[in-house]
């Protein structure tokens, strides 16, 4: 385990049992942060945490759900006494369901969506911000998406362009707001990555959430143009060991 420009840094990663997220803490840890692992799904945790470990690294794994704000509280009060107050923060946790046209989708799995998606990333930086900017240094990244710069191009995933625009725009605003402070917050669209959100989408019934939809990431598998987590992750750990703030990263 080597120690970089993160030694001695508390990050927290959502969403990182597996994907982007994993490769994300991964690297943190091996540029020297102290790496809290967050999911629902502990075993992934468990393992991710593992591979920290056996790299000299330190890891907490804590199975939570980001779409619940008091497990969101008791998430930070939990890392804040285990390892620190959260100095890098990455929001990638996120569900792309629900899927199909906006008509025959249930108004709660909308919102539920919306929850994850953008409230659960909302709360976390608010409550991991006000340590940030009283010692004068902070890094929060919201992963995104590409489809948020042409929604219309993932036309029966609503739920997803939308809360994915949202996120965006509450990142580019709050930046501003931070400007001089010494904390960053930044977009990162991840590009197109080979994922199990991927292959959970070409499992479903084409007739129930659209053929176009369905096909669009058939194409993407087939056509062999879906990048690695690992290759997707070392683009954004390369970009937030910078001072840049309220920028769109974008993976290619």
């Amino acid at each position: 385990m080597t120690t970089d420009a993160f030694d001695g840094r508390v990050a927290l990663v959502t969403g990182a049992g597996r994907g982007i997220g994993r490769a994300i803490a991964l690297g943190l840890a091996s540029d020297g942060a102290a790496v809290a692992l967050v999911s629902r799904t502990e075993a992934e945790l468990n393992a991710v945490a593992a591979e920290v470990r056996a790299q000299g690294g330190t890891a907490l794994a804590v199975a939570a759900d980001v779409g619940d704000t008091d497990q969101i509280r008791e998430l930070v009060s939990r890392v804040t006494t285990e390892l620190g107050p959260v100095e890098i923060l990455i929001n990638n946790a996120a569900v792309v369901w629900p899927l199909g046209p906006s008509a025959t989708i249930d108004p709660a799995d909308w919102e539920q969506a919306a929850r994850i998606n953008v409230i659960g990333p909302v709360t976390l930086s608010l409550a991991v911000l006000p340590p940030m900017i009283e010692r004068g240094w902070g890094r929060i990244a919201n992963v995104s998406s590409g489809v948020a710069a042409n929604p219309a191009a993932m036309i029966g995933a609503n739920a997803y362009t939308a809360t994915k625009t949202a996120l965006e725009a509450h990142t580019l605003n709050l930046s501003g707001e931070l400007a001089g402070t010494g904390v960053t917050v930044n977009v990162f669209r991840p590009g197109t990555v080979d994922t199990a959100m991927q292959g959970w989408i070409r499992k479903q019934d084409p007739e129930r959430i659209g053929t176009a939809l369905h096909e669009r990431f058939i194409t993407m598998q087939q056509s062999g143009t879906l990048i690695t987590p690992e290759r997707s992750a070392s683009v954004l750990l390369e970009h937030i060991r910078g001072r840049a703030n309220g920028e769109i990263w974008d993976v290619s």
